[in-house]
């Protein structure tokens, strides 16, 4: 049985990927800032039937408690298969002059330099899998050559620091990928689309199980499946393949 790790998985889009994970028959590792909501998130599965999870404590914004889940999971298991890096937060609609600088950081820590420190964590229990995956949760409002097209839906989307760290992060996933190319990981960005979460106050016209849908299939890609790739449906329905 495959397993994984999905950081912010109580709720919403993490939370459906953990349930379509289950039902593909992965072993879950539900991953949740409050061990009482992970939990609680747990609950809900298993009234389901879908048994094979359970809630790890972890918070990306701090180190000891990414340190504190590396030590329970690698009691509980010796080769983790996927990790997704799904926590993020989007701050408020930022203007690039008059936002307080400590708001960048606030958003970077989470959405940038905690899935660094997760995928450091944990690299190791992924290379003891036969084919790892890591897949890194973006926005399509992270594409900078987007963001420079006019005739882009989104053009006039611009929350400074949340596009900012979603760009950063794009950045990683093709330093990361570049690094593990000689491997047979699999490390690719997934734009789960404009989709109705509490995230964005439930404007978006995607629906939760179609965004997960698109987290999952990088999840579970082939041996020769692509790597260091953008996807996005929104921004490239045709190809799938978004411009960074």
């Amino acid at each position: 049985m495959k397993t994984v790790l999905i950081t912010g998985a109580n709720k919403s889009i993490g939370f459906e990927t953990a349930r379509q994970l289950l039902q593909q028959g992965f072993y879950v590792y539900l991953g949740s800032r409050s061990i009482e909501k992970g939990q609680q998130a747990v609950d809900q599965l298993h009234a389901e039937g879908l048994t094979e999870v359970e809630a790890i404590a972890i918070d990306v914004d701090n180190i000891e408690s990414i340190k504190a889940a590396r030590e329970v999971l690698g009691q509980k298991t010796k080769v983790l298969d996927v990790l997704i890096n799904n926590a993020g937060i989007s701050g408020t609609m930022q203007n690039s002059l008059e936002t307080d600088p400590r708001i960048f950081k606030q958003v970077f820590e989470t959405n940038v330099f905690g899935v660094i420190a997760v995928t450091q964590a944990f690299i190791d229990l992924l290379k003891e899998a036969e084919q790892p995956r890591i897949v890194n949760v973006t926005s399509g409002l992270g594409s900078l050559a987007l963001h420079t097209d006019p005739s882009w839906i989104y053009f006039n989307a611009k929350p400074a620091a949340y596009v900012a760290s979603k760009a950063a992060l794009n950045a990683y996933t093709i330093v990361l990928a570049h690094d593990l190319r000689d491997t047979a990981f699999k490390v690719n960005a997934v734009d789960p689309g404009y989709t109705a979460t509490d995230f964005n106050h439930h404007s978006g016209p995607g629906t939760v199980p179609d965004a997960a849908a698109r987290v999952v299939k990088a999840a579970v890609l082939e041996h020769d499946g692509p790597t260091g790739q953008f996807y996005s449906d929104d921004n490239a329905p045709e190809t799938g393949i978004s411009p960074w």
